[in-house]
Formats: C-alpha cells, sequence, structure tokens
C-alpha cells in the first residue's frame, strides 16, 4: 500500500511508511485471510514460549514510523491477552507511528458492570491495560456490550459482522422466516436482523441463575410453522441457544438455523449443538477453529474482508462508518 501523507505544516512533514500486519498465535489464519485482503504480508514476529512458560515476543522486521495493526483476539487462554500487551508494547519500543489493536474477539466482554459484590469490571481492567500498553487505537467487532467502548480512552472502531451474515443468509432465500433473539441482551441484533432479512421477530424470555446457566421462561412471538434464525453475538457452552432451539421446536417451527459472530464453544458446546434442533449453525472465524472438529452442521464464514477493509480505510483516512450504510443495518448501542 501507498505511503500517505499525515500532517504537514511549515516546518515539518511526517510521511507514514507502508502498512504493517503483526499477529500472535491467537487467530494466526484469520491475519494470513486479511492480509491477503489489503495485499501485504503479516510482518515477522517470534511469540513464543520460555520453558517455564513465560511468553516471550520478538518483532523480527524493522517497523520505525510504521501504521502497525495487531491482530490478535484476547479469548482464553490468557496468555493470548498477554501476547498482545507485549506486541504492543515492542512496537512502541521499536517506535511505531501508530499502533493499533485489532481484537476480533474481545475477551473478558461479559464482566462489563459490577452487578455482584466484591466482583471486578474486568472488561474495564483490559481496556486499561491495553491503553497502558501503548497502544494508539482500538478495533473490536461485535462487542458484547456496546457500551464497553467508553471504557477505552483511545479512537475505537467498532465493527458489526451483520452486513456479512446478513448476506449469508439472504443467500439461503429462507420463506416464512422469524428472527429470534435468545434473550432480551440481544434483541437490539435480532431486530435489526429482522429488519434487513424482512422478517418477523420473536423474543425467547430467560433468566441467568448463574453465569453459564440460564432457563427459559417465555416466547414472545408467533413462530408456529415458519422457518427460524437465532441471532446472537456470542456461542460460549451453548446453553441458552440450545435451550431456545429446543423450547422452539416444542412451539412447531419448521427448521431452526442459528447464527453467532463469536463462536467460543467451550466445555460440551460442540456436542450440545449437534444433538440439539438446530439444522445450520453458523459462525464467524473471529476465534479460531483450526484443530477442532467441528461437525457439518457448522458452517464458518470469514469476517477478514470486513476486518481488512476496516484497516485499509483506517490507513488511508476514509470513513469506517460507511461500512455499514445498508438503510443504517446496525444496532446502535
Amino acid at each position: 500500500m501507498r505511503q500517505v501523507l499525515v500532517w504537514e505544516d511549515e516546518t515539518e512533514m511526517i510521511i507514514r511508511n507502508m502498512i504493517k500486519l503483526v499477529t500472535g498465535n491467537s487467530n494466526r489464519p484469520l491475519a494470513e485471510s486479511i492480509a491477503r485482503y489489503i495485499d501485504t504480508e503479516l510482518t515477522a514476529c517470534t511469540v513464543t514460549r520460555f520453558s517455564d512458560g513465560e511468553v516471550f515476543v520478538q518483532i523480527d522486521e524493522n517497523i520505525r514510523g510504521a501504521d502497525l495493526f495487531i491482530v490478535q483476539a484476547t479469548n482464553a487462554p490468557a496468555e493470548n491477552l498477554m501476547e498482545l500487551l507485549m506486541l504492543i508494547e515492542a512496537s512502541r519500543r521499536a517506535s511505531a507511528m501508530r499502533i493499533t489493536a485489532v481484537m476480533p474477539y474481545f475477551g473478558y466482554a461479559r464482566q462489563d458492570r459490577k452487578d455482584k459484590p466484591r466482583v471486578p469490571i474486568t472488561a474495564k481492567l483490559v481496556a486499561n491495560l491495553i491503553t497502558t500498553a501503548g497502544a494508539d487505537r482500538i478495533m473490536t467487532m461485535d462487542l458484547h456490550a456496546s457500551q464497553i467502548q467508553g471504557f477505552f480512552d483511545l479512537p475505537h472502531d467498532h465493527l458489526y459482522s451483520a452486513p456479512t451474515f446478513n448476506q449469508h443468509f439472504r443467500s439461503l432465500q429462507l420463506d416464512n422466516l422469524v428472527v429470534v433473539s435468545p434473550d432480551v441482551g440481544s434483541m437490539k441484533l435480532a431486530r435489526t436482523t429482522a429488519e434487513i432479512l424482512h422478517a418477523d421477530l420473536a423474543i425467547v424470555d430467560k433468566r441467568r441463575p448463574k453465569p453459564n446457566q440460564s432457563e427459559v421462561m417465555n416466547l414472545i412471538g408467533d413462530v408456529e410453522g415458519k422457518n427460524v434464525l437465532i441471532r446472537d453475538d456470542m456461542v460460549d457452552t451453548a446453553g441458552s441457544i440450545v435451550q431456545a432451539a429446543d423450547y422452539l421446536q416444542k412451539h412447531g417451527v419448521k427448521d431452526i438455523y442459528a447464527a453467532c459472530t463469536h463462536g467460543v464453544l467451550s466445555g460440551q458446546a460442540i456436542e450440545r449443538i449437534q444433538n440439539s434442533p438446530i439444522k445450520r449453525m453458523v459462525i464467524s472465524d473471529s476465534v479460531d477453529q483450526t484443530g477442532r472438529a467441528l461437525p457439518d452442521k457448522f458452517e464458518i464464514i470469514s469476517c477478514a474482508e470486513l476486518i481488512g477493509e476496516a484497516i485499509r480505510r483506517i490507513f488511508e483516512e476514509e470513513s469506517v462508518s460507511t461500512l455499514f450504510d445498508e438503510k443504517n443495518q446496525v444496532p446502535q448501542a
């Protein structure tokens, strides 16, 4: 990509060097796909472990004056977050002009408020760590709660996977479709999806007695005899989405599809989904699924083009928000 003028006055001119893309070990396949989209190569970087398990990071190319983008999700294990912090620190000390932390999946986002005594607001803690490490800009996608953007005192580009998923489900041409929110928290996403796909909307009312556990209480909307699409931002243990699917099946739905941006898929999630009434489970590649034997019921669609285009626009100082101009389809916080 070409060099671009960053800042100029009567006495000084600064030219930004070619774009640089760095990644750790959290999701290298996605980083490679993003690099191909923006027509560059990943910057050589060593991210390994000492014999006692400590993380070691070294950037193996000159990045002085570079517009640097670090692609690193912060899902478990915690070493992924540590790698990101160390990559930012190394880049700052190597005199990169601007450092953008690109987190396709922002881990610890569920701990975004103090809703019980003596619990941390871990999402804010992670934001502070990334800021202190030396990042200049943040990019995330489909945050679990949009207000987490306010935890960062840095420029923040919050991407939405809606265009990618909506295009996919349009291609299926599902008739008599109802978009279902598996809980109240996903209602905005489900409602916006329903508007774009010209579908009806339904909501599964549930309560969560403890983390990773939920109980379905009621169904709001008409789903009998219809195809349904359960739309959520993430699937972790899959308890909520499978419970919703079981509940919908009892109400006489036709086929059940599910779409979640972040496929965390911990514990028995894959087995639960495989044994559920869900016909097709669609997730993005924001979390690396390499090494997992996902059944045929699962389908992975890539967010590399979306993230790559956002990176290109940031580098070229173009608008990122126009990526989501399809009738204002993205949910607003």
